[in-house]
């Protein structure tokens, strides 16, 4: 069963969706993140997916007590992206509370660098491969790389010493148009590299597309935009989270 992702963007503090990945066509939403993270894992999500919009602009993290505030506030796993570029600003993610950092820009650009850092930190490691027309961009979307999806896949995992495991795949041009996802993408992807685990992002809009997602085999999804449309609900996610572990929301209190 496809596992769902919820996603939380983040400007300012604040949680915004963006359309297609352009800075100009940005919704800001009246939840904040720490509230809508513990909505989140009160429906028995096992992860959230949390990108710092600025961070991902400006190539360092500017976002980090705002992932204080969640990690305090959720027990749930917390993947985290956007402006990760030296070694400094990965252990401050982690000493923040992000279980797991988010690699694009890096990876792509840098990829002995990320190869480091798979070896030091392994499956806390995500890499993060958005994708424009078939080629990889980097810098908040805002760049293009010289290489193609599957070149920058085979650039970490042809290396058997290289520990991947995790990639999140996002279609850009399907990110916040509530279209579906790019279902023969990611057929195509389980396919050609069964040893990563991958997160589809992009388009999904309803529990039909989850359900689609899960007969392709893909094992987790970002959802986005669907949820504070309200097209996918909580007690969708509830419902569909039912049969997982559920990391409840916990107060400050407790977590201490």
């Amino acid at each position: 069963m496809t596992e769902i992702v919820p996603a939380i963007d983040i400007i300012d503090g604040r949680c915004v969706r963006l359309t297609r990945g352009d800075y100009a066509a940005v919704k800001v939403y009246d939840a904040s993140p720490v509230d809508s993270a513990r909505r989140f894992a009160d429906c028995g999500v096992r992860r959230i997916h949390l990108v710092d919009l600025d961070g991902a602009k400006a190539g360092t993290p500017c976002n980090l007590t705002t992932l204080e505030a969640i990690a305090k506030a959720v027990s749930c796993e917390l993947e985290w992206g956007g402006g990760v570029a030296s070694e400094a600003a990965l252990r401050q993610l982690f000493d923040a509370g992000a279980t797991h950092a988010i690699i694009g820009s890096i990876a792509a650009l840098q990829p002995e660098r990320f190869a480091e850092w798979l070896a030091c930190h392994g499956s806390r490691m995500i890499l993060g491969a958005d994708v424009r027309n078939g080629r990889v961009a980097v810098r908040g979307w805002q760049e293009e790389a010289p290489l193609t999806l599957d070149m920058l896949l085979r650039r970490f995992t042809d290396d058997a010493g290289t520990p991947l495991r995790e990639a999140i795949v996002t279609d850009i041009g399907c990110d916040g148009m509530l279209q579906g996802p790019s279902l023969a993408l990611y057929g195509t992807l389980v396919q050609n590299f069964p040893m990563l685990s991958f997160t589809a992002s992009g388009g999904v809009s309803s529990m039909d597309d989850i359900r689609s997602l899960a007969a392709a085999g893909i094992p987790k999804a970002i959802v986005g935009k669907a949820i504070y449309e309200n097209r996918i609900t909580l007690k969708d996610i509830s419902l569909w989270s039912l049969n997982a572990s559920s990391p409840a929301s916990t107060s400050k209190t407790e977590k201490s």
